[in-house]
């Protein structure tokens, strides 16, 4: 995502901010404020998924992945002396989460764990890497965020991986096939003409 040159924050500025905002609200989450936690888990669930789902999990256990790892931030958050650890300190509880599940599997199942297919496709990219794919997501639900209902269930069944035929769209949302194709080219316009309000050029693809 590129900001124009005019509207392009001075250089540290905008992390910064929003490093302190973290600080914020780790401090009021550790206090116990609920509204705090919702915050954390609003900013940092999509990584948790998005390292979890590198792991070739099913839908089910990644959930459970999620549940324990917030659990243990529960635990442990009062223990992470710098905010902008925090991230690091997800990725890592998620991926070693995830070597339990994967484990867990191979013992219940009938085959040899060290064939486990599953682990030959772990992605291993570095936390930096999966911070990032998880801010974009982020920053994408928000633009989302601005359409209607059916936008929105619309534009997230195109932006699933791997994405379903207009037929299956169709079906699912009881839309006609010949409308996708215009009402995501209107979704799109306006996503990105709240992206320019925001002073924020968000890379989508027509």
């Amino acid at each position: 995502m590129d900001l124009n040159v005019e509207d392009r924050p001075a250089p540290g500025l905008r992390v910064a901010a929003d490093a302190m905002d973290v600080a914020q609200t780790v401090r009021a989450a550790i206090l116990g404020e609920q509204a705090a936690w919702r915050e954390l888990y609003r900013r940092y669930n999509p990584l948790v998924i998005t390292t979890a789902a590198r792991f070739r999990l099913p839908l089910a256990s990644i959930e459970d992945v999620s549940q324990t790892v917030w659990s243990l931030l529960v635990t442990h958050l009062g223990g992470i002396r710098e905010p902008k650890a925090l991230p690091g300190w997800i990725v890592t509880a998620t991926r070693n989460e995830s070597y339990r599940v994967l484990r867990i599997d191979a013992r219940c199942a009938p085959s040899d764990p060290t064939a486990d297919p599953r682990l030959e496709g772990v992605d291993r990219t570095e936390p930096g890497a999966d911070i990032y794919r998880a801010e974009l997501c982020r920053e994408l639900d928000a633009l989302i965020d601005v359409l209607g209902t059916e936008q929105r269930r619309l534009m997230r069944m195109l932006l699933t991986d791997p994405r379903p035929s207009y037929a299956e769209i169709s079906r699912t949302l009881s839309i006609p096939v010949g409308s996708i194709g215009p009402t995501r080219a209107r979704c799109l316009a306006r996503m990105r003409a709240h992206s320019r309000r925001r002073g924020e050029t968000f890379d989508l693809a027509a």
